[in-house]
C-alpha cells in the first residue's frame, strides 16, 4: 500500500489499529524503499482524526461493501480533498469509523467471495479515484501527458 501510495504522490499514509508502524521491517520489505517518500503517522483514536480532517473540509471515503455505496462516477470536485480509509483483512472498516464517513466507496465483484486482499482493493480504488479525479480537473489521465503534474 506504501508503493501504491508513492506511485499516486498521495500526501499521507496514516496508520492506526494493528497496523505495523512505517519502520517495521516487514513494511519496509514489502514497500521497496517507497516509505522513503511518503510521508506517515500514526493515530491512537483515527476517529478523532477523521473527525478533525473532515472539520478541515476532507471527504471521508470508506473502502468497504455497505448497503449504500456511491460509484465513482458520483464524485465530484466538491468530494475533493479525499480521505480513503481501508479497513483490516479481517474485519473491513469498523461501524465507529464507518459512522464518520461521509460514503463509502466498493468495487464491483462477480464471484463467490466477493472478497479482495485490502491492499488490492487500495490499490485499484486509488488508481480509479485519482484517474475520475483527474479526469474532473480536466487533466490527462498520465502524469506524463500534462504539464501541470506534481513532481516530487
Amino acid at each position: 500500500m506504501i508503493r501504491t501510495a508513492d506511485g499516486l504522490l498521495m500526501r499521507e499514509v496514516i496508520l492506526s489499529g494493528f497496523t505495523p508502524d512505517i519502520e517495521h521491517k516487514g513494511v519496509h520489505k514489502a514497500s521497496l524503499g517507497a516509505q522513503d517518500f511518503v510521508p506517515s503517522r500514526r493515530v491512537d483514536a483515527a476517529v478523532d482524526d477523521l473527525k478533525r480532517l473532515k472539520s478541515e473540509g476532507w471527504t471521508i471515503a470508506a473502502m468497504e461493501i455497505t448497503s449504500s455505496p456511491s460509484s465513482m462516477t458520483d464524485l465530484t470536485l466538491d468530494d475533493f480533498p479525499l480521505i480513503l480509509v481501508a479497513g483490516n483483512e479481517i474485519d473491513g472498516v469498523s461501524e465507529e469509523v464507518l459512522s464518520v464517513c461521509d460514503l463509502s466507496l466498493e468495487l464491483p465483484q462477480f464471484g463467490a467471495k466477493q472478497s479482495l486482499n485490502v491492499a488490492v482493493a487500495s490499490g485499484i480504488l486509488s488508481y480509479d479515484v485519482i484517474r475520475h479525479y483527474r479526469a474532473l480537473s480536466g487533466r490527462p489521465a498520465y502524469p506524463e501527458h500534462d504539464p501541470r503534474a506534481i513532481s516530487s
